[in-house]
């Protein structure tokens, strides 16, 4: 079987992959020949950039399967590839953690003027004053859209794994009418 791993994904992604008689084609081997290699291929795995379009896949004899690392499937041709037998997967909810942790690195930013001070700095400004901020400890967040963001959130603000200590937040689950009353914060996940 050769997989074609046609953008960067984990090291320890690809070790998955690692199997006896299993030929993996990493990004950096492709070196612009990306139809040359899907001629005899059985797998290819993508995250954002690469194309999958009609023009590409007709280069692809063998193909069996695309994998899409990632939650959408906008970059591929879905008619083209269910045209050729190959069946496309992707993975939602792979970057829920990732997601979840982002958002509350932007809660903190924000509470804290962080951009504002950022901007400030590189001005050769120092506007203590107006920088002071909110503390989140004591606060309410609600949190609307449960498909995997909002759980994900939930865990980190709760002290799942390799979350931030933040004893003392209250998560709020439920429907946005019942939060809206009681939330210093509000989360909307799609």
């Amino acid at each position: 079987m050769k997989i074609v791993v046609a953008e960067k994904i984990s090291a320890s992604a690809i070790g998955l992959l690692e199997e006896p008689r299993w030929t993996i084609v990493s990004p950096d081997q492709i070196e612009g020949k990306l139809t040359a290699h899907l001629e005899d291929a059985d797998a290819l795995i993508v995250r954002s950039a690469v194309q999958v379009n009609a023009s590409l896949l007709e280069h692809a004899q063998k193909l069996r399967v695309i994998g899409r690392a990632g939650v959408g499937v906008d970059n591929v041709d879905l008619d083209a590839a269910t045209r050729k037998g190959i069946a496309v997967m992707n993975t939602p909810g792979a970057n829920a953690v990732a997601v979840a942790e982002l958002t509350l690195g932007l809660m903190l930013g924000m509470a804290r003027f962080v951009s504002r001070a950022d901007a400030l700095m590189h001005a050769g400004k120092w506007e203590k004053k107006s920088l002071q901020g909110t503390e989140l400890r004591g606060k309410t967040l609600g949190v609307v859209g449960l498909g995997k963001i909002g759980p994900a959130l939930r865990a980190v603000l709760s002290g799942g794994s390799a979350a931030p200590d933040l004893a003392g937040a209250l998560v709020a689950l439920g429907k946005a009418e019942s939060l809206g009353r009681l939330d210093d914060a509000l989360s909307l996940n799609a």
